[in-house]
């Protein structure tokens, strides 16, 4: 019986205790939902709200011409808080806010944006996404217009979120060059090495975590402004672009090549007008910008090496052009391994101008064998005073560093001189085997490529970058211009001669170096052109690499120095500043003679036959010019053929203008009275769409 009390006793003790408890909790319920309500939904709104980053607006980059290269464009996300407009302005403006949404974002219907916003203000949701679609700025000013939009942000919801969007006007010209920055600052081009001053500072501002993990700007006033990035102004050159990029396309495509690039360079400046880098992608069959191969890509530069070699020849010994060198029959033994020419049977017994001008392996290693087998080291030296040696220092990231072997590596054999003489065992970029050359154009003066000649903020400008001169003198006066003849030799009478022409001189050299593939030597090459024109007043300086050409020509010579021709033709065409100007002859002939010349037949004869000036014609042809005989105008045809740039002297504006025009020519003139000279000599062959500047007295 005391046991049964006892155990009642401790149940009924238990449940006491429980029901003290559930009580306990209930009352604690009641004080979190009533007393202490503020202060719980203050705290969950802290844990809600964040100041996060907003981005700047990048900078712009500039063409040498003030052309857009790349600039920041703003788009804008189109949210609304519903519950924010008053039950009047909703009722009258929900129905014709639907249908304009309806009818911009053209992907839903009016009774689908109705019901869905009507949904989130009885749900109370203070914040959803319209459309996914971003709006222009333009588009954006025509929405605020909207009804329940027009109310702004505090009264009507509505929320334009800002987002910017990196805008080419080019597309794809210059793509790998201009380049990009990605979300965690990493990327290529001119856009991640110069992204400290592109990039702006960033700004904060509060934002509230909604449903489904979104976040919504509040705009308190607690904001910190973004600062834009600043202005980059490129010497990059649109049109040289754009004849730079179309010219190695047409090559890559023509011999099947794997990838390829062209650089073109300002002589005197060191200025860079284009550059282009196109690879092959298999996925879609076409050609891209991916990599910067003139920059970045290290590789044995072939026969234009060999320009290093010859000037380190004729710097260290008494060495003439005209010396003989014998190279047998096209192939050269050294120690075990053999050295070929690209002419079957040799070149036999050539002078030391020949052998850079046919590009003789055998000629230029035999003579820097002689000359520096004993100290090899003294070679490696001239490289360095040449400077290739080292990085040009660029203003670009990722320049790649020179691999030059010295005498002291371990992978130094008896035949790394006179391989390296020829361009192997050695690599370099394009960009510095360019700026060689270019030192070469220059009178010896070595400079540093350049690119980014400013950065500005609005007229301000913050920081200058001037052309330096990395050397003042790559090697003596008298070497200089003996290497200057052989380049120029090089196009009159040897391996580049396909590419000569009667308007203007060029001067460069052909490479084609063979493929290594695990340590052998394959029939695949990687073939360029380097060079520079007018070859008697340098202006430019350019560089061609294609790699892997397919087909039966696969030597720098038809491959890569076409596409140097074709870019240093159009240029030309283009600048006016190096073409000749045209000195007419003073006429000899005693006594009165017409000022007309030349020009159409019909008019002349009935301009002489109202001054009663004696003439006659031998011709019936439309285009005539005069002689005089005896006392007479003698009409004689003017032969005015299609391919060649027509005689307009003496002739009428109008006359010159017309034969001009329709051979394809623009015309500028200067003056007046009759046509005294003109920029391009007659009978030149004719460039279509080059300029032409007539001279009028």
């Amino acid at each position: 019986m005391n046991i049964r009390k006892s155990i009642i006793l401790r149940v009924r003790i238990a449940f006491l205790i429980i029901g003290v408890f559930a009580l306990a909790a209930l009352v604690r319920i009641v004080m979190l939902q009533t007393e202490d309500d503020g202060k719980w939904a203050k705290l969950a709104e802290q844990i809600d709200l964040d100041y996060r980053k907003v981005k700047a607006t990048r900078g712009n980059i500039y063409s040498d011409n003030g052309s857009l290269l790349a600039t920041s464009l703003p788009s804008y996300r189109v949210a609304f808080d519903p519950t924010i407009a008053s039950e009047k302005i909703y009722r009258l403006g929900i129905d014709a806010l639907a249908d304009k949404l309806s009818g911009h974002f053209k992907d839903r219907s009016k009774n689908y944006y109705k019901r869905r916003i009507n949904d989130a203000r009885l749900a109370g949701k203070q914040y959803i996404i319209l459309n996914r679609k971003h709006v222009n700025y333009q588009q954006k000013k025509k929405m605020a217009t909207w009804p329940i939009f027009r109310e702004g942000r505090l009264k009507g919801g509505i929320i334009f979120e800002k987002h910017d969007r990196r805008y080419r006007p080019f597309s794809y010209l210059g793509y790998r060059t201009v380049g990009f920055v990605n979300d965690n600052n990493d990327g290529a081009g001119l856009e991640y090495s110069f992204n400290k001053y592109l990039a702006g500072k960033d700004g904060k501002a509060l934002y509230q975590k909604m449903a489904g993990g979104k976040w919504r700007p509040l705009y308190d006033g607690s904001e910190i402004r973004a600062e834009e990035g600043y202005d980059i102004h490129t010497t990059i050159n649109v049109n040289l672009q754009d004849v730079t990029e179309s010219a190695l396309l047409k090559a890559l495509k023509e011999h099947d090549a794997d990838y390829g690039c062209a650089v073109v360079m300002e002589v005197k400046t060191g200025e860079i007008k284009a550059i282009s880098n196109l690879t092959r992608n298999e996925k879609y069959n076409d050609y891209r910008e991916v990599f910067n191969y003139a920059v970045q890509g290290l590789a044995d530069p072939g026969s234009t090496f060999k320009l290093v070699s010859m000037i380190a020849l004729l710097e260290d010994s008494k060495l003439k052009l005209t010396d003989s060198i014998d190279t047998g029959n096209g192939k050269y033994k050294f120690y075990n391994s053999v050295m070929p020419d690209h002419k079957p049977g040799g070149y036999g017994v050539i002078s030391v101008k020949q052998a850079l001008e046919f590009s003789s392996n055998i000629a230029i290693s035999k003579m820097v064998y002689s000359q520096f087998g004993s100290d090899p080291q003294k070679y490696i030296d001239y490289i360095s005073s040449v400077g290739l040696a080292q990085p040009l220092g660029f203003q670009m990231i990722g320049e790649g560093i020179p691999k030059v072997k010295n005498p002291a590596d371990k992978s130094w054999s008896g035949i790394t001189l006179p391989w390296m003489s020829i361009g192997y065992e050695v690599e370099v970029t394009p960009l510095q085997i360019l700026a060689l050359y270019n030192a070469v154009a220059n009178n010896g003066k070595m400079m540093r490529p350049i690119i980014v000649k400013s950065v500005t903020k609005a007229d301000n400008e913050i920081k200058h970058f001037k052309s330096k001169v990395i050397k003042r003198k790559i090697c003596s006066t008298k070497t200089l211009k003996e290497v200057k003849s052989m380049l120029e030799g090089v196009v009159e009478n040897g391996t580049a001669k396909n590419i000569g022409n009667s308007h203007y001189k060029i001067a460069g050299k052909t490479g084609t170096a063979q493929k290594i593939v695990n340590g052998k030597y394959i029939k695949k090459y990687n073939t360029s052109f380097v060079g520079y024109f007018p070859a008697d007043n340098p202006q430019y300086s350019c560089i061609v690499v294609i790699d892997k050409p397919k087909g039966f020509r696969q030597y720098g010579s038809n491959v890569a120095a076409p596409v140097f021709k074709e870019i240093a033709d159009k240029i030309y065409a283009r600048d006016l500043e190096m073409h000749q100007p045209y000195i007419a002859r003073k006429n000899d002939a005693d006594g009165v003679f017409p000022v007309i010349r030349a020009g159409n037949r019909e008019d002349l004869q009935k301009i002489c036959d109202e001054l009663a000036i004696p003439n006659k014609t031998t011709t019936h042809e439309e285009w005539v010019k005069a002689q005089r005989k005896d006392n007479a105008v003698l009409w004689t045809t003017d032969e005015i053929a299609p391919e060649v740039v027509p005689n307009v002297l003496g002739m009428t504006l109008r006359d010159a203008i017309f034969l001009l025009e329709n051979h394809g020519l623009q015309v500028a003139h200067r003056g007046k009275g009759r046509i005294t000279a003109q920029s391009v000599l007659p009978g030149r062959k004719l460039l279509k769409g080059s300029r032409i500047t007539l001279t009028l007295g």
